[in-house]
């Protein structure tokens, strides 16, 4: 998965202009959601799990998109991949606070991974260490909402350090840098 980033590279090249790129992605992300629906309308190949007609139609699309996540199946690499191309074609379209946010954390995915573990992992030693277990040895958040609610807080707490993190990536020289 990593690789098809890399390969993707290009399309963000300067020398590519936008519409040529936005193309590409829409034509790219439509290909691989077609051979998505092909490969798995005939059960052909790309999921351990066959999907069977159910007794209603909501049940019958459940059982079509139950790819197996872990290792990720070709089938929900065909279904996730184009989405994201899918997206970024979309996103070539606006302009606003939100894509410019976005522009930040995509110009430092892998600073902004490893530094989001260390903080939640600091975080969750505190937390354990302040409130104390709750859910047998371990602290855990009871809620759904509350998960959601860490993570705007947590990418609210990373933007500037990530914003920095990126000028700094994209001022300097050194090849290592340039892998964050």
């Amino acid at each position: 998965m990593i690789s098809l980033g890399y390969f993707a590279g290009p399309l963000y090249a300067r020398t590519m202009d936008r519409r040529s790129r936005r193309k590409r992605l829409i034509g790219l992300g439509l290909s691989a959601l077609a051979l998505l629906l092909v490969l798995r309308g005939l059960n052909a190949y790309g999921e351990v799990l066959p999907w069977q007609a159910q007794n209603s139609t909501l049940l019958t699309v459940m059982g079509f998109i139950n790819f197996t996540k872990y290792p990720p199946s070709l089938d929900f690499v065909l279904l996730t991949i184009p989405t994201a191309l899918l997206l970024l074609a979309w996103f070539e379209t606006l302009s606003n606070w939100f894509i410019g946010a976005l522009e930040v954390f995509g110009s430092a995915p892998m600073f902004f991974y490893i530094l989001h573990l260390y903080v939640l992992l600091l975080s969750y030693r505190i937390v354990l260490a302040t409130v104390g277990p709750n859910a047998g040895d371990l602290f855990a958040l009871d809620y759904v909402w509350q998960i959601w609610a860490t993570a705007v807080l947590l990418v609210l707490l990373l933007y500037y350090p990530i914003k920095r993190f990126a000028k700094f990536k994209h001022s300097t020289n050194r090849s290592w840098v340039k892998y964050f």
